[in-house]
């Protein structure tokens, strides 16, 4: 008989609204959706950055790191520890926790309440973010095919 057999299976996790996710995949998934955020950055539970942004590419590399800048967030889900969701009233709090540092995202809107609340977003504008987004995830792609490796 066999000793893996032999053991019960687990169901997958089911977390809803609040709780901890360590698995990368789940974190890129959750992720994923997100477009333009509120973002806190704390170092030791102080205040370093605070601004809003749009979330452009979410990757996992242990090469690259997570980029906050001129309104454009480049998350990679390797910099953190584990993902954190929780709930203020009907706001959606994502921490994503490394240690002594924490970057907490605010989702503003997703890409279902940009497209359904008639945004003041051209189309010719909101073509250009998703050309943008899928050319970088195409480069993503890219480089894993050629097998680079970090130093």
């Amino acid at each position: 008989m066999n000793y893996d057999q032999s053991l019960p299976t687990l169901p997958a996790p089911c977390i809803v609204d609040t709780g901890i996710i360590v698995n990368k995949e789940d974190m890129l998934r959750l992720l994923d959706d997100l477009e333009q955020v509120h973002y806190i950055y704390t170092l030791d539970g102080d205040l370093q950055s605070e601004g809003e942004g749009w979330l452009l590419e979410v990757f996992a590399d242990n090469c690259q790191a997570t980029i906050v800048t001129n309104q454009s967030l480049y998350i990679n889900i390797s910099s953190f520890d584990y993902l954190r969701i929780s709930r203020e009233e009907t706001q959606a709090i994502i921490d994503l926790v490394q240690e002594n540092r924490q970057l907490r995202l605010l989702p503003i809107s997703s890409p279902n309440q940009i497209l359904s609340q008639g945004s003041s977003l051209e189309m010719t504008n909101l073509e250009a973010m998703v050309t943008q987004v899928l050319s970088a995830k195409w480069d993503v792609q890219l480089d894993d095919e050629d097998d680079l490796f970090c130093p």
